[in-house]
């Protein structure tokens, strides 16, 4: 299910941004990328609605997705 990342409380919101680029997996190629740079670069995705954020019910789990892979899912 899709998680309107505007009704979110900033500081969750925050929390979740940073976990999510702190992953194991996460790659931002080549060049050394701060915390700062990669939180702004996926808030500006969800404004733009180039990435959602999806809750698994069966997994209670939260993750990043691309809104495109998301055809068929909601």
């Amino acid at each position: 299910m899709r998680i309107p990342h505007d009704q979110l409380d900033p500081d969750t919101l925050q929390n979740l941004l940073e976990e999510y680029a702190t992953r194991d997996g996460t790659d931002y190629g080549e060049r050394e990328v701060s915390l700062s740079d990669k939180v702004a670069s996926l808030r500006r995705q969800l404004r733009s609605g180039e990435v959602v954020i999806w809750f698994e019910p069966g997994e209670e789990s939260v993750n990043l997705v691309l809104a495109e892979d998301l055809t068929g899912h909601e």
